[in-house]
């Protein structure tokens, strides 16, 4: 016994796969901005293990706990961390900015969207270096 007929599927375009996209700011910002969104978490993560070490030295649990803290941070490693972090906040403010931008229906045309998308990230690291110079120079981090 045969099988009935079936009605052919209906011919769907397939999405595209990153192979066929021709890379270009936008899409690489886009991306930018998700990854630097977790990075800022993580930094927020940082701050709140600060506190729990202040919190766990000044209630007499682990008195070097804040002293361990601090010995990480400033160490060069530790000072590595903070410049991402610091980096990642300032791209993923940028990213938000535009973002907010387009929700006002503003910057879609090709050349506004791929300016917005370079100058947010000049911006993000001449402020991120910003920062820290002035971190380095008011003596407030040193190596």
């Amino acid at each position: 016994m045969s099988k009935p007929p079936t009605p052919s599927a209906p011919h769907r375009p397939l999405s595209p796969h990153l192979q066929v996209w021709r890379y270009h700011i936008t899409m690489f910002t886009s991306i930018l901005h998700r990854i630097t969104g977790v990075a800022t978490i993580a930094g927020l993560l940082l701050g709140a293990a600060w506190l729990v070490a202040l919190g766990a030295t000044a209630s007499g649990l682990c008195p070097e706990a804040y002293t361990t803290y601090l010995t990480f941070a400033a160490s060069p490693l530790g000072l590595l961390i903070w410049f991402g972090v610091t980096l990642a906040g300032f791209i993923h403010l940028t990213g938000g900015l535009r973002h907010l931008i387009w929700d006002m229906g503003q910057g879609f045309d090709l050349r506004t969207s791929n300016l917005m998308a370079w100058s947010g990230l000049v911006t993000a690291v001449l402020a991120t270096i910003a920062v820290w110079f002035y971190l380095f120079a008011t003596g407030k981090v040193a190596l």
